[in-house]
């Protein structure tokens, strides 16, 4: 803080705050353009790509949720879904508790089939 206003101090007399201004405009323009491309961008893409999924959910899809629960979606209400855990277990989650679709499953159903298929 002494530093800006040593700074100041110095560029009043000969050319007012504008030679000051001047000087630290293209720094603080660098710094805006690191933070948008390395934190503002990348997240909003990223939370464009959820609100995506989020809106493209169907039934029989397998999903994680905020909690780590893993369920398929066997219903869908506007802002709620219901994911069956097992069967005969079924839970009301909301739409927005959902953070991805869950690969995990299908990897491992596809492992154990040609495990299966090998050992016979």
């Amino acid at each position: 803080m002494t530093h800006f206003l040593n700074a100041l101090a110095d560029a009043a007399p000969s050319g007012g705050a504008g030679g000051l201004l001047n000087g630290m405009a293209i720094p603080l323009l660098l710094m805006f353009g690191i933070f948008y491309f390395m934190i503002i961008r990348p997240q909003s893409k990223k939370a464009k790509e959820l609100q995506k999924m989020l809106s493209e959910l169907k039934k029989g899809d397998d999903v994680v949720t905020q909690g780590g629960l893993i369920g398929k979606v066997s219903g869908i209400k506007d802002n709620e879904l219901i994911l069956q855990l097992q069967e005969g277990v079924r839970v009301r989650v909301l739409r927005s508790a959902v953070t991805g679709l869950y690969t995990g499953a299908t990897a491992s159903a596809k492992t154990e089939s040609k495990s299966e298929a090998k050992a016979s």
